[in-house]
């Protein structure tokens, strides 16, 4: 692309060199951390590899046809979840349907590719917009838009939260909206751009929209627009994103409706972090989970800073955009601007996730100081001067580590050097001898004012002027549209600071050459002196012989020379940040292997057993991820989801389940009692994964385990009136509760004896969590560890009970964590594995069979105090479940099929009772016995159920998420408002061109050119 091209072009390659940037510094990055796809590291890292990368999985199934499910009911987790939400939440984006276009065993090379390709975007979109806010060089558009791709947030929190980058690439596009507001120019693009932008990702397309809308009030201020025409900008903008977030409404409402639906998980209460913390994430190869990450490049970082001292600024531009930043920055440490940022709930995990919004502000910052000019040697040293000092400050806060340093001095080094070598050339071609002006003088966009689009501004270049007022009415601004209706004419218009104001024709200064609807013209009068931007260096006007010759091709050079600096110094940084981000989250955050062996072997074993909708295959106890299911198939009780129903949390746990994060990862439960309940007739076993640390080296081949179960829907018999039948029905005994929806007795629950280490009985555990408390034994000269590097077994804490001879025998310990094995048994028993904490609970254990004699003996080897509930052991009569799940199967579904959110059964000829789905009674469900009218379903202990009255031979239940009917009724509203709406501009444009006397003639003028420097 030559220059003449890039003149012509600004914003595209712009645009193209952002992404370019982009692309570089996160690859190289990831290169230098030897991370995934580049080296060894896993990036799979928390949310990412537990929800984000299975997600995608099982959208490729579905987009291939694989699926168990479709858009409306997952059948492959928690037995049967809504999966619009979900779709909502994790899967709207444009991007993910690229998953498509990728093998599915390289399904994390597909997310990965997605993330570069969001990341990269954003840079762009970015440096669209800081061309159409005001003209400036191309190639430091497309610097500054890749430092808020590569900003703080994004490499440090959205690169494993993938769908928080549709909120990156949304906020520059909601400002491109506000700024066509402002012109009344692109309506129904912008109303499409709002949709999308919600469409992809409602949580921050809210934030983005909160920072887009704070843009907009300050260009209106800025603009100097009388109040009538500010407020008809101000409501055609509001009308745009009412608009757009109403064609938004049937997903939005849907995953508003799941979150209210959801487990709650944790409570958490905002607590700002310290000062010195704050100012540490300015900096590059800082990391913090808990603080803002602020980093958005020491050039753009720099240039921020000189705004308030840049004296070629107007006054209003320095302090509008000045106090902007300040202002969301503080308000992100008070708790009610806090709750206002994340829609008045404070999140699980980082609370900062609004940041990106103060990086792009930081970022547009930056460029209205660099669009007046490089900032003099003055206004450079006193940014200079407070980096400084807040890099004192930071130096006191943890998150800034010894390799800190050498980054950001050498970073400061070349942005300093850069723009110094800027100034530079500003300075020379300011005093450059001024040729004769022909009618042809090239603009900051590039192209000679006779070629450019767009209606010229009548008016006569002069250089001889020595600072007279501008023609036509109105004050020429320094940012944003003109206020003034007149033309330019003879004279220069001086600057609010320092360098040689200069008028010329111009043709609307947008850095495109294009005039027309840039921004609304304003009424009023005034001088334009002091208003317009100073004309320092190479934004001056010069003849067209000016640029030839040796002065011209130095000053290239230079030029060259300071771009390479500058570019060079952010991608450094950046990819510095990124890689020291890679690394340590593996420190404190929990990680997962791509796609592997351990993978394709479970995908085969599941795919072999698979016998769906007759029974289902759960993928197993020995989860590898939070979603197991969808990245190997089956379908089993593990789900993983910031929409985890509250009624399958409960319930699964009421049955002895564990999960973690606070409820809402639930997951699979290894009992023959809620495998007959749930219809799981075939079972995978795996070794603990290999990849954790903590597991242990266990080389066993991956089996599969058969059972015969009743099918997917039962005939209970009807309880008794007035009866309780909703989760709050059960029992503290999840034996109890097991056979409460089994319909029979089938476990003896013994008398136990808890014994500690030394034999004495233990202490009784105080408050919610009844039991007997289990701590780690302590022995002589190596803690809890003998001398060989284990626990002696005499000294170990155990449990004593009585069952019945030859029954399986369980134990349930939900806040206990080690392991347990069961001794004084002829067999080799399985060792049970128990893990709970603040944020996850132990799921129940099959320990063995019970020895001829009947006396159970469970050794406990605690790794941290825990407790064992009275009531831990369950002794199952497998003979009598047999005969139960008998019973069932006699009198179950002859026939079960099912279709993304339809289940229809065939039942035997005069069924009574209760009919029974072993399904999750979630929100949605709506049942009908033949062809009768649907009604909500009935739960059965948290399943969904259809009362019988014996003349029914089948049953019909149907899923509809809750919230799409009112926001399929929101979004017709919104579409037939915007068609009318449509329709009407068409009519009156057809109007206005049949009868030219109709228009307003003489009422639309152009802006004057704003000067801006320009290298190329």
């Amino acid at each position: 692309m030559n220059r003449s091209t890039l003149r012509g072009k600004p914003r595209p390659a712009a645009a193209l060199l952002a992404a370019a940037i982009t692309v570089t510094a996160f690859c190289a990055a990831d290169a230098v951390a030897r991370s995934y796809p580049f080296g060894p590291r896993t990036r799979a890292v928390n949310d990412l590899g537990n929800q984000y990368v299975p997600f995608h999985a099982h959208l490729w199934d579905l987009l291939h046809g694989r699926a168990d499910g479709g858009l409306l009911v997952n059948w492959q987790s928690g037995f049967g979840s809504s999966f619009l939400p979900d779709i909502g939440t994790y899967l709207s984006s444009p991007f993910a349907l690229l998953v498509a276009l990728f093998p599915r065993d390289e399904i994390d090379l597909a997310v990965y590719v997605i993330t570069v390709l969001k990341t990269a975007c954003a840079g762009a979109a970015m440096a669209w917009l800081l061309l159409r806010l005001r003209p400036g060089r191309w190639w430091a558009a497309g610097l500054l838009g890749s430092a808020y791709a590569l900003c703080g947030w994004s490499l440090a929190d959205a690169s494993y939260n993938p769908m928080w980058l549709d909120g990156l690439v949304a906020l520059p596009l909601l400002c491109l909206v506000g700024e066509w507001a402002l012109s009344g120019r692109r309506r129904l693009l912008g109303v499409l751009i709002v949709a999308l932008a919600w469409i992809a990702n409602f949580y921050t397309a809210y934030m983005a929209t909160l920072g887009a809308g704070l843009l907009l009030l300050l260009r209106l201020w800025l603009s100097g627009l009388p109040r009538r025409r500010a407020l008809a900008a101000a409501g055609r903008a509001t009308a745009t994103v009412a608009l757009g977030v109403g064609l938004a409404a049937p997903l939005v409402t849907v995953v508003y409706f799941g979150t209210k639906h959801a487990y709650p998980g944790r409570v958490t209460h905002f607590a700002p972090v310290a000062t010195e913390d704050v100012l540490a994430r300015l900096l590059p190869t800082t990391y913090g989970f808990g603080s803002p990450a602020l980093f958005v490049g020491t050039t753009a970082l720099l240039l921020a800073l000189a705004l308030p001292f840049h004296r070629a600024a107007p006054v209003r531009v320095r302090a509008g955009w000045s106090l902007l930043v300040v202002a969301v920055a503080l308000s992100m440490q008070w708790t009610p601007t806090h709750l206002a940022w994340h829609a008045f709930a404070t999140p699980n995990g980082s609370p900062y996730r609004q940041t990106f919004v103060l990086c792009a502000l930081l970022v547009v910052a930056a460029w209205h100081t660099l669009s007046y000019g490089v900032p003099a040697r003055r206004a450079l040293a006193a940014a200079t001067a407070l980096l400084a000092l807040a890099a004192a400050v930071a130096s006191r806060s943890g998150l800034v580590h010894s390799y800190a340093w050498p980054v950001l001095l050498l970073a400061t080094a070349g942005a300093l050097g850069g723009l110094l070598l800027l100034r530079h050339t500003e300075a020379t071609r300011s005093t450059a001898p001024a040729a004769t002006r022909a009618g042809s003088r090239p603009g900051a966009g590039g192209g000679s004012e006779a070629t450019r689009s767009g209606p010229a501004t009548a008016g006569i270049v002069s250089t001889a002027g020595t600072g007279a007022a501008a023609a036509g009415s109105g004050p020429v601004t320094g940012d944003g549209p003109a206020a003034g209706t007149g033309v330019a004419g003879v004279g220069s218009v001086p600057g609010a600071g320092a360098g040689p104001g200069a008028v010329g024709v111009g043709s609307g200064g947008d850095g495109s050459g294009s005039a027309a609807g840039e921004g609304p013209a304003g009424t009023g009068s005034g001088s334009a002196a002091g208003e317009g931007p100073a004309v320092t260096g190479s934004g001056a006007a010069v003849g067209t012989g000016a640029a030839a010759g040796a002065g011209g091709r130095g000053r290239g050079v230079l030029v060259g020379l300071a771009v390479v600096l500058l570019v060079g110094a952010q991608v450094g940084e950046a990819a510095a940040t990124s890689a020291a981000a890679t690394r340590l989250r593996l420190n404190h955050l929990d990680d997962y292997a791509p796609w592997g062996d351990r993978q394709r072997s479970q995908s085969e074993a599941v795919s072999e057993a698979d016998g769906w909708p007759a029974y289902r295959t759960d993928p197993g106890r020995e989860q590898t991820v939070g979603n197991d299911p969808m990245v190997v198939g089956g379908q089993g009780a593990q789900y993983y989801s910031s929409l985890t129903a509250d009624v399958l949390s409960r319930t699964l746990t009421a049955l002895g389940d564990g999960w973690t994060s606070r409820g809402r990862n639930v997951q699979s439960l290894d009992n023959a009692v809620t495998d007959a309940i749930f219809s799981v007739g075939a079972r995978v076993h795996s070794p603990p994964d290999q990849h954790q640390r903590w597991n242990p080296r266990d080389s066993t081949p991956v089996t599969v385990s058969r059972q015969d179960v009743p099918p997917l829907v039962t005939v209970r018999p009807a309880p008794a009136p007035g009866a309780r039948t909703g989760v709050s029905a059960f029992g503290p005994s999840p034996y109890r509760n097991q056979e409460l929806l089994l319909g029979t007795r089938v476990y003896t629950v013994p008398a136990l004896t808890v014994r500690t280490a030394d034999g004495e009985q233990p202490e009784r555990a105080a408050g919610d969590r009844a039991g007997t408390v289990i701590e780690v034994p302590r022995t002589k000269g190596s803690g809890a560890q003998g001398s060989r590097g284990r626990t002696a077994a005499a000294s170990r804490p155990s449990i004593a009970a009585q069952c019945p001879a030859g029954s399986e025998v369980y134990l349930w310990a939900p806040h206990f964590s080690g392991t347990a094995r069961l001794t004084d048994t002829p067999a080799r028993p399985p060792t049970g594995r128990f893990t709970s904490d603040a944020a996850k609970i132990a799921a129940m254990q099959r320990l063995g069979t019970a020895p001829a004699s009947g006396r159970v003996r469970i050794e406990l080897s605690p790794t941290r105090t825990g407790t064992v509930p009275d009531g831990a052991v369950g002794c199952l009569d497998t003979a009598r479940l047999r005969t139960a799940v008998q019973r069932l199967d006699e009198t179950g579904a002859d026939e079960v099929t099912v279709s993304d959110g339809t289940v229809r059964a065939q039942l035997p000829a005069g069924s009574t009772g209760t009919a029974v789905l072993a399904a999750p009674r979630i929100a949605g469900w709506r049942c009908a016995a033949d062809g009768a009218e649907p009604k909500p379903a009935a739960t059965y202990y948290g399943l969904v159920a259809v009362p019988l009255d014996g003349s029914a031979t089948s049953v019909t239940c149907t899923f509809h998420p809750p919230g799409l009917r009112l926001g399929a009724a929101v979004g017709g509203a919104s579409l037939l408002t915007l068609v009318l709406l449509g329709t009407l501009t068409a009519v009156r444009r057809r109007r206005s061109a049949r009868h030219p006397a109709l228009r307003t003639a003489g009422t639309t003028a152009t802006r004057p050119r704003e000067r801006t420097t320009s290298a190329l």
